[in-house]
């Protein structure tokens, strides 16, 4: 549990400061790039198939814990920036993303609501992620020119997440919007490189047109 004020604090320098300019430059209206402002991020674990536990997530998050492989819940409308989401990662595995500067509130308020279980894991890994957002109808294309995974609509639409691999980097992948738009979670230390790769993707594309 995270007793350092500071713990929680953003960043001073994030990984993609640099890119700016070149993110801002980069698209066009078929498909565009840009970072998502950094998120409260906890890893949570505990037993799916103990009522109690389910209910104190539930009365804490204000959302059910998706329990169905490779969904999101998340608090606000298709498309939004949401307030809260929670990502399904494995059978007692979820990430919840919340707004800046409150994972230690959060973090708190999730071990009182289970102080006895044994099962209940709760680590903050805000610091770990960098996050992009990938839209416009060519963003499924620029994607599945470097990620093994099937994204075509019928199996992989809103509101679906997925870990995966894009250009040889980890990541974590989520549809946010029919339009198509994707939030990309990578670690801080391939944030430079994924965000490098996907402007030479997104400029390849131009050129091939």
């Amino acid at each position: 549990m995270a007793t350092d004020a500071t713990a929680t604090e953003p960043l001073a320098v994030r990984p993609l400061d640099g890119h700016r300019d070149r993110l801002a430059a980069a698209g066009g209206p078929d498909i565009r790039l840009e970072t998502i402002e950094p998120k409260a991020i906890l890893n949570l674990r505990g037993r799916a198939d103990d009522p109690g536990f389910v209910d104190a997530m539930r009365a804490t998050l204000g959302l059910d814990l998706p329990t169905e492989p490779n969904r999101c819940r998340s608090t606000t409308a298709e498309g939004d920036d949401a307030a809260q989401i929670i990502y399904w990662l494995g059978p007692d595995e979820w990430l919840v993303m919340a707004s800046a500067g409150t994972a230690a509130t959060l973090e708190a308020a999730l071990r009182a609501a289970r102080p006895d279980d044994p099962w209940l894991s709760v680590v903050d890994v805000s610091h770990n992620f960098t996050g992009l957002r990938l839209g416009g109808t060519s963003a499924r294309e620029v994607l599945a020119s470097g990620c093994p995974l099937d994204l075509h609509p019928r199996v992989f639409d809103v509101d679906h997440c997925a870990q995966t691999v894009l250009a040889k980097s980890r990541i974590l992948l989520r549809q946010v919007s029919v339009e198509p738009a994707f939030e990309i979670w990578v670690r801080n230390s391939f944030a430079r490189y994924l965000a490098d790769w996907l402007l030479d993707a997104m400029e390849l594309r131009d050129t091939a047109i």
